[in-house]
């Protein structure tokens, strides 16, 4: 599976969300993405596959807190303001993974999602978790 489409005339390649189109924009406020330019796009330096877009809740970031991931505590040396409920966020496909079998995952969006992502998480199961518009 490729996860990245072409771009035009030799262009940066297009990344794909799951559902195989041009991904959109995760969250800027505040700005995500393993490349922190506001998507979910990645590259195979993202060791950890920041690629699923994901609207935290508090048992989501509470349970991140207590295997290893604080994404709420402000980490002001990375410019990382920490993370409140309700805000959308690039997190780690494995990590999204253990919260879902741990019952604890959070919302997704979908268009926002890289595809990517479908090396550790199935695609049903972040269509159960898509957010409700």
């Amino acid at each position: 599976m490729s996860l990245n489409g072409s771009g035009p005339n030799g262009s940066k390649p297009i990344q794909l969300n799951v559902l195989g189109n041009p991904i959109e924009e995760c969250s800027i406020d505040p700005v995500t993405g393993f490349f922190r330019n506001g998507d979910c796009s990645t590259s195979p330096d993202d060791i950890g596959s920041h690629t699923v877009c994901a609207q935290v809740t508090r048992k989501f970031l509470e349970f991140s807190k207590v295997t290893g991931n604080d994404l709420s505590t402000p980490n002001p040396q990375f410019g990382f303001p920490g993370l409140q409920p309700g805000d959308f966020w690039c997190v780690c496909a494995p990590r999204w993974k253990e919260a879902l079998d741990a019952n604890c995952a959070c919302p997704v969006k979908l268009e926002s999602t890289h595809i990517g992502a479908l090396k550790f998480v199935d695609l049903e199961d972040l269509r159960t978790h898509t957010i409700k518009h």
